[in-house]
């Protein structure tokens, strides 16, 4: 159901991200670290939204549909607004076109997917770019104007941030080549299918019957 707690918390994701937009147009320090607070909060449901789901056994078709979908609005949306404000420097749009470009990847091989009635299981280091993605992420929201909010001014946060990045574009590539070779592997496997079923037919149409020859 729509209003179990797991699913509320996932869609509590895309309920922050118009919070977040109005929080970083402020452009100020304070400003910037709630908008880090909005982003991280965010982030933490889509570990509990699962956990909760798994322990309650409450697992649902609404909630496999929606937690992928919220996820990428809403590391979508801060990377847009990141780069849109200037807060990433031209190397740290490298990573994020990486991650972006690969968000749509997994997309479009999920949608594929589905019609084939197979899943694209999330793995474990996808798991690990996720979390790299979601840390570096919020640290880049907040950024050294938000540090500064909290008198961590002397750490270069947004350098650590966009390192962050990388790593996670790292990753992304990683995962993104695995889900790309599964995905290749189930349309070669239809091709493959698809060119036998062909073939009996015109070999059916041929002879009139397995085997056969035409008369």
């Amino acid at each position: 159901m729509p209003t179990d707690l797991p699913n509320l918390l996932t869609l509590s994701r895309i309920a922050a991200i118009p919070l977040l937009v109005a929080l970083m147009f402020l452009g100020s320090p304070l400003g910037d670290i709630l908008a880090c607070a909005v982003f991280s909060a965010a982030a933490v449901t889509d570990y509990f939204d699962g956990k909760i789901a798994r322990e309650r056994g409450s697992l649902s078709a609404f909630g496999r549909m929606l937690d992928p979908i919220a996820d990428k609005l809403l590391v979508g949306a801060a990377l847009m607004l990141l780069a849109g404000l200037g807060r990433l420097s031209l190397l740290g749009l490298l990573p994020a076109i990486v991650i972006m470009l690969r968000e749509i990847l997994v997309s479009g091989l999920r949608e594929y997917l589905a019609g084939l009635r197979v899943g694209l299981p999330v793995t474990r280091l996808a798991k690990w770019k996720t979390g790299f993605q979601m840390g570096s992420i919020g640290t880049i929201v907040a950024g050294d104007s938000g540090a500064s909010a909290i008198g961590l001014d002397f750490l270069p946060v947004s350098w650590l941030g966009e390192a962050g990045l990388w790593v996670a574009a790292g990753l992304t590539l990683w995962t993104g080549w695995d889900y790309m070779t599964a995905g290749m592997r189930h349309a070669a496997a239809e091709d493959m299918a698809r060119a036998v079923a062909q073939g009996a037919k015109a070999g059916l149409g041929a002879g009139g019957r397995p085997g056969g020859t035409a008369g």
